[in-house]
């Protein structure tokens, strides 16, 4: 193997392969002393690594290569191991050797003796070299192919690249896998858009090769959910995940609820109680949970989670010692959480905890070119749900399409419209045929639908103001009130809402009561705190 650098390699003393005595040991193959002896390759330093029972074998290999191969100079590094068939305890002990090491790439080449050494020593040395923290090619070395007196002391060597780029019957193969890895995260749909595709590549890296937590972000009905069920059997099949898969709406808890529901409650907690709960976490252990709206959390439940996150432990709602839960997260929202942190209604420690892999899903309406492909999969889910075949001619698809590709289509609850527009024209379809007169109803429908959707929201001060009430203020003034409203009606208290609403006054003012403050707020619309609970 020519090259003009120098050459380093590191190995395992071979404490049976490299053992033999008196004139034996110049006839025999032994592979730590072999390899310094190929006339096609030159190792300038050997780095040995011996356990200290090994110590006077180790140093009468070291004299052995001085005498057939001057030029190579071997360090001998005491590998001291309770168990050398522990995978754990010798990867991590390689580990730490090789981080203390200087690699340098321009200035030497490196070499893996994978020959010497157990079993658990070669997995250990592969796994930290295909993770580049070893930047080498592997050496192996094997006695010559001649027997008896013909065969040769120094014996053969094959040196191997895992530069994948250099196979290409290897490299075509992964490249398929991580095609149908892409298909599989996509529910097997052959999607066009070049900027969901791309993210798609960008999440399937990340879904295998880290367990950080992970936050989609995106519109309602944009898929969220099905994603991280796909994430989850992605690891489960490739990253070793063996717990379950547990999926939560944050919107729907509350309260007590909320605390019960994520960390569980032990007998007798609050009114209802009659037994012990492990809670959500806990049933996610060795698992993954999905905390869809994750912005609908209590501050309350924020903070316990955050602790869960990073210390994998938490405390039963009524509890006093702590439970553990090495569960995996992925987080969901349709909300922008950085201005939900500016109002105060969102941590930000847990935010900068939980952003670390954030991927934003586009709407369906951004994604019109993969219409198609979307509506052959909600064809094709409608026919295994309801076990009966429904198709649509040739017109009907390119109505439908045409309809749903323009700018009045909406999509404003994305797939959740398309999955209900299929559904509806499966169902009504004469004789299984989606026809033109379909669509056609179909398109109708979803216009309405939309227009209604769209029509303006009545404030929330409508429902406890008059309209005559209302006539006495000035819009500038309903504008404030309607945002006062709205995050009274989001919060537990009075004193809850005050936090949310006063972060910066309160700050400066500790003595001023925030309950007292939205009283005389509401007092001046005549309004109290019991009548928005009504």
């Amino acid at each position: 193997m020519p090259s003009t650098k120098p050459i380093v390699t590191f190995g395992f003393l071979g404490s049976n392969l490299d053992r033999a005595s008196g004139p034996e040991r110049w006839s025999k193959w032994r592979p730590t002393v072999a390899m310094c002896q190929q006339e096609d390759l030159l190792i300038s330093r050997l780095e040995m690594l011996a356990e200290p029972k090994f110590a006077e074998l180790a140093r009468q290999v070291k004299a052995d290569i001085e005498k057939v191969s001057p030029e190579t100079t071997v360090v001998v590094h005491e590998f001291a191991l309770k168990d050398p068939w522990d995978l754990q305890e010798v990867y991590e002990r390689l580990y730490d050797f090789v981080r203390g090491y200087t690699f340098d790439p321009e200035k030497a080449d490196y070499l893996i003796h994978l020959t010497t050494g157990t079993h658990v020593a070669q997995i250990c040395w592969f796994l930290l070299n295909e993770a580049n923290f070893i930047p080498a090619r592997l050496l192996q070395t094997s006695p010559s192919r001649e027997g008896g007196r013909d065969a040769k002391p120094s014996g053969r060597y094959e040196i191997i690249d895992l530069d994948l780029s250099k196979y290409d019957r290897l490299s075509t193969r992964f490249a398929q896998e991580q095609e149908r890895t892409l298909d599989f995260l996509k529910s097997g749909i052959a999607t066009k858009s070049k900027g969901f595709n791309k993210l798609i590549e960008q999440i399937e890296l990340v879904a295998v090769n880290s367990k950080a937590p992970i936050l989609i972000m995106g519109p309602t009905g944009a898929g969220k959910s099905m994603l991280a069920s796909r994430i989850y059997d992605l690891r489960r099949s490739r990253a070793g995940l063996s717990g379950r898969f547990v999926e939560v709406n944050c919107a729907t808890l509350r309260g007590d609820h909320a605390l019960s529901a994520l960390f569980g409650h032990k007998r007798g907690s609050f009114t209802g109680a009659q037994s012990d709960r492990p809670g959500l976490l806990k049933e996610a252990d060795k698992g993954l949970i999905f905390l869809d709206e994750i912005g609908e959390l209590g501050l309350d439940e924020q903070a316990m989670l955050l602790r869960a996150l990073e210390d994998k432990t938490f405390l039963p709602l009524g509890g006093d010692k702590a439970v553990q839960s090495d569960f995996e997260l992925i987080a969901g929202t349709n909300r922008d959480l950085r201005m939900q942190v500016a109002a105060g209604k969102f941590r930000d420690d847990l935010l900068a905890r939980i952003n670390l892999w954030t991927f934003t899903l586009p709407s369906l309406a951004e994604r019109r070119e993969d219409i198609a492909a979307n509506l052959d999969f909600e064809l094709e889910r409608f026919a295994k749900s309801h076990r009966r075949q429904v198709r649509m001619n040739k017109e009907a698809r390119e109505a439908f399409l045409k309809f749903s590709r323009s700018p009045e289509a909406k999509w404003s609850a994305n797939f959740r419209d398309l999955n209900a527009a299929v559904t509806r024209m499966a169902t009504l379809a004469p004789r299984g045929r989606i026809t033109v007169a379909c669509v056609e109803t179909e398109a109708a429908r979803l216009r309405e639908g939309w227009r209604d959707a769209g029509a303006q929201k009545p404030h929330p001060e409508s429902t406890v103001l008059t309209e005559a009430q209302r006539a006495a203020f000035d819009p500038f003034d309903l504008a404030q009130l309607d945002f006062v409203l709205q995050v009274c009606r989001e919060s537990k208290t009075l004193s809850d809402a005050g936090r949310k609403l006063f972060t910066v006054s309160r700050a400066k003012r500790s003595k001023m009561n925030d309950a007292d403050r939205i009283k005389k707020y509401l007092a001046r619309f005549k309004l109290s705190w019991d009548q928005l609970l009504k």
